[in-house]
C-alpha cells in the first residue's frame, strides 16, 4: 500500500480521537470510550504502522537500527501499554500511538510528493518528443511514428514542428528553439551540416536532416537517464549520516530507558507518566529529517542543473566540487572553437598541400581536417600513399612516389635539419597563436602550414569568472608552447603545460592533484583518461561520446561559462545538504531534553503526539529547504570557501 493511502487511513481513524481530546474538557466523550479508541488504533497499527515494524525488524536481524526502529518502538510501547492500562482500569494513551503514526506518515508524504515533483520535471522532457515525423521513403515523404525512424532516414521539418530525433541538416536553413534541452533561451540559427537535437522546435524555415541517433541514443533520452541516475545516487556525506543513525538510534533508546527510570524510580512519577516521557523521547528523536537531508537536496539540485543544460551525474561530484582548487582545460574544442583553418603556407603551396593532404586525409584530427579542407578548396591533386604510419603525439609518415614523406609537429624534427630563416618564420607564426605543421621529404623540410583555431567568444569571460572564485586555471595541451601561451594570454589562463602527449595528460592531472583537488574540462577522445582521473571531470556537450561518458558533469550547451555555473550550482547544492543536516541534528539535540521532561518544572514538555507532530514539521522544513534550491541565485565571481 502506498504511503499516501496509509497516511489517509491513519488520519481518518485518528480524527475521532483528536475530537475526543479537544472536546473532553467540555463534557463530550467518544462513544464506546476506550473500546472505540482500541479499535481505531488497532486498525491504524495493522494498516499504517506495520511497515515500520517490518523495516525495524529487518534492520535488527542485520544488527543495525534505522529511523523506523524508533517509530516502531514508540508506537508499540504506547499501544501495548494502553491495552494493559485499559485492562487494569488506568489511564490509556492509544491516541499517542495513532498520532505518532499519522504525523510520521505526514512527513513521508511530504518527501514522496517532493520526489515525484522532481521526477515529473524530468519525465516531462520525454513528453516533449514528437509523436511522428515526415520521412523520405522510396522517394516520397511519408508520415510515420517516432518508433519507426531508423538511423540514416531523411526527415523533413516544417516551421512550428518538432525535430523528431538527433541528426545533421542536409538541406535548408532555419532557427531552432533548443531551450527545453540545453536551457539556451535564444533560438539557434542552423544551416546545412549543423547538428539538430530531437524534441527541439523549429521556429522558421523548412529543412531536411539525416537521422543519426534514435530511440534511447538521442540526447534527450540520455539526459533523462543521467538525471535519474544522479537523483538516485548518494553523496559520500550520506555515508556519514548512515553511520550516525547506527549509533544515534541505540543511544536514544538508552536515553528513553533512563528517562523512564529517573521519573519512575527517583522522581516518583506513575508508570503511565514515566512511559509518556520515554515514548516522547523515542518519537522526537526519530531522525527522519536526517534521512531526507541529502536525497532531497540532491534531487532538486540535479533537476535544476538539467534545466540549465548542465548534467551532474552523481552525488560524489557535488561533494568533490566543494574542495576544487584548480581547473585544468584542454585547448582545442574546449577553450578554442575547435574548427581550425589554414592561414599560411610557406614553400611550394601545391607541393606542400598535396603531400600533407595525402597523409592527413584519413585522419579525424581537427588540424588534419583543416588541411584537407583547404586542399579541396584549391582542387589540389592528391597522390597515393603507402606504408602509412601514425606516430602518437608527433604526426604521420608514409611513402609517396617512393619518397619518405612526414607531416607533423616539431617533435618529428629530431633528425631533420631546418635552416635559421625557416625557424624564424616558425617562431613568428607561433607567436601569432598559429599552430605550425611541418611537411618534409627525405629528412628535409619542404614547407610549413600554419593553422589557427581562435578562442571561443565566451572563453575569456569564463576564465575570468573562475579566477574571481579564487580558482587557479591551467591549460593542458599537446600544442606547441608558444601557441599555447598566445592563446592563454588572450583568454587569461594562469599557466600553461604544453607539448603533452595524449597518453600523458592523465599523468599531468595526477601530478597537479598533489596540490589539491582539480577539475578537468575537455571534449576529445584523448581527454577521456584525464576526465576520469580528475576529481571532477567536466565534458563539453559537443565532445565525443567517450569523453561525455568519462565526465562527471556534462555541459550540454558547449558554453565554457557553464563551467563556472556548474561549479557554483554543485557547491550550492552541497552546502544545502550540509545546512539540512545541521538543522536536523540541532532539532534532535534540542528536542530530546524537552521530551525527557528536563524542563517540566517550568511548564515546558512534549507529549508523544506533539513530539510526532514536531518531527513531521522537522521533515517538512528540510524538504522546504531543499525545494528552495530552485529559487537560489547562482551568482558568478564569488570565491569558494
Amino acid at each position: 500500500m502506498s504511503i499516501t493511502k496509509r497516511f489517509w487511513i491513519s488520519l481518518i481513524f485518528s480524527l475521532p480521537m483528536l475530537a475526543n481530546m479537544i472536546l473532553m474538557p467540555f463534557g463530550w466523550m467518544l462513544p464506546g470510550g476506550n473500546w472505540t479508541q482500541l479499535i481505531l488504533t488497532t486498525v491504524i497499527m495493522a494498516v499504517s504502522t506495520v511497515p515500520f515494524w517490518q523495516s525495524a525488524w529487518a534492520s535488527f536481524t542485520k544488527h543495525h537500527s534505522n529511523m523506523d526502529t524508533l517509530v516502531a518502538i514508540g508506537t508499540v510501547t504506547a499501544y501495548i501499554y494502553s491495552i494493559y492500562a485499559m485492562a487494569t482500569h488506568q489511564a490509556v494513551f492509544f491516541e499517542s500511538a495513532a498520532f505518532v503514526t499519522t504525523f510520521v506518515l505526514l512527513g513521508q508524504v511530504f518527501e514522496e510528493r517532493m520526489r515525484n515533483n522532481a521526477s515529473n520535471a524530468v519525465e516531462k522532457l520525454v513528453d516533449l518528443q514528437a509523436k511522428d515525423a515526415e520521412v523520405m521513403r522510396e522517394g516520397k515523404l511519408v508520415k510515420i511514428p517516432l518508433s519507426e525512424i531508423v538511423v540514416g532516414d531523411i526527415i523533413r521539418v516544417k516551421p512550428g514542428q518538432k525535430v523528431a530525433v538527433d541528426g545533421v541538416i542536409t538541406e535548408g536553413t532555419s532557427t531552432i528553439d533548443e531551450s527545453m534541452v540545453t536551457g539556451e533561451s535564444m533560438p539557434v540559427s542552423k544551416k546545412t551540416g549543423d547538428k539538430v537535437i530531437g524534441s527541439t522546435i523549429n521556429s522558421n524555415g523548412t529543412f531536411m536532416f539525416r537521422a543519426e541517433k534514435v530511440g534511447n541514443d538521442t540526447m534527450l533520452s540520455q539526459i533523462v537517464e543521467l538525471v535519474k541516475k544522479a537523483q538516485n545516487s548518494h553523496a559520500p556525506i550520506q555515508n556519514l549520516t548512515d553511520k550516525v543513525s547506527d549509533i544515534f538510534v541505540p543511544t536514544v533508546l538508552v536515553i528513553a530507558i533512563l528517562t523512564f527510570m529517573v521519573w519512575y524510580v527517583f522522581l516518583g512519577a506513575s508508570v503511565a507518566s514515566s512511559l509518556i516521557f520515554a515514548v516522547a523521547v523515542v518519537v522526537i528523536a526519530c531522525p527522519c529529517a536526517l534521512g531526507l537531508a541529502t536525497p532531497t537536496a540532491l534531487m532538486v539540485g540535479t533537476g535544476r542543473s538539467a534545466k540549465m543544460g548542465i548534467l551532474i551525474k552523481n552525488g560524489e561530484v557535488l561533494e568533490a566540487v566543494n574542495d576544487v582548487k584548480t581547473v585544468i582545460f584542454d585547448k582545442t574544442g574546449t577553450i578554442t572553437v575547435g574548427k581550425p583553418e589554414v592561414t599560411d603556407i610557406v614553400g611550394d603551396e601545391e607541393k606542400v598541400l598535396s603531400f600533407a593532404t595525402a597523409l592527413e586525409q584519413s585522419s579525424e584530427h581537427p588540424l588534419a581536417s583543416a588541411i584537407v579542407k583547404n586542399a579541396e578548396s584549391k582542387n589540389i591533386v592528391v597522390p597515393e600513399v603507402s606504408q602509412f604510419k601514425a606516430i602518437e603525439g608527433k604526426g604521420v609518415e608514409a611513402l609517396v612516389d617512393g619518397q619518405k614523406v612526414f607531416v607533423g609537429n616539431d617533435k618529428l624534427l629530431s633528425d631533420v635539419q631546418i635552416d635559421n630563416k625557416l625557424r624564424e618564420q616558425v617562431i613568428t607564426l607561433q607567436e601569432e597563436a598559429k599552430t605550425v605543421v611541418f611537411v618534409g621529404v627525405n629528412n628535409e623540410i619542404i614547407g610549413l602550414i600554419a593553422i589557427q583555431d581562435t578562442p571561443k567568444n565566451t572563453s575569456k569571460e569564463a576564465i575570468s569568472d573562475l579566477k574571481a572564485r579564487g580558482l587557479k586555471t591551467i591549460m593542458l595541451t599537446g600544442d606547441n608552447k608558444r601557441v599555447a601561451d598566445a592563446i592563454a594570454a588572450q583568454v587569461g589562463i594562469d599557466s600553461v603545460i604544453a607539448d603533452v602527449l595524449p597518453s600523458d595528460k592523465a599523468d599531468h592531472v595526477k601530478a597537479l592533484q598533489q596540490d589539491g583537488k582539480v577539475a578537468f574540462v575537455g571534449d576529445g577522445i584523448n581527454d577521456a583518461p584525464a576526465l576520469t582521473v580528475a576529481d571532477v571531470g567536466i565534458a563539453m556537450g559537443s565532445g565525443t561520446d567517450i569523453a561525455i561518458e568519462s565526465g562527471g558533469i556534462v555541459l550540454v550547451k558547449n558554453d565554457l561559462r557553464d563551467v563556472d555555473r556548474a561549479l557554483a550550482l554543485s557547491k550550492k547544492t552541497f552546502n544545502r545538504i550540509k545546512l539540512n543536516l545541521f538543522w536536523a541534528f540541532i532539532y534532535n539535540v534540542l528536542g530530546i531534553p524537552v521530551a525527557a521532561g528536563i524542563f517540566y518544572g517550568i511548564g515546558l514538555s512534549l507529549s508523544p503526539e506533539l513530539a510526532g507532530l514536531a518531527m513531521a514539521f522537522s521533515s517538512l522544513s528540510v524538504v522546504t529547504s531543499s525545494v528552495l534550491l530552485n529559487k537560489a541565485k547562482i551568482t558568478s565571481r564569488v570565491k569558494f570557501a
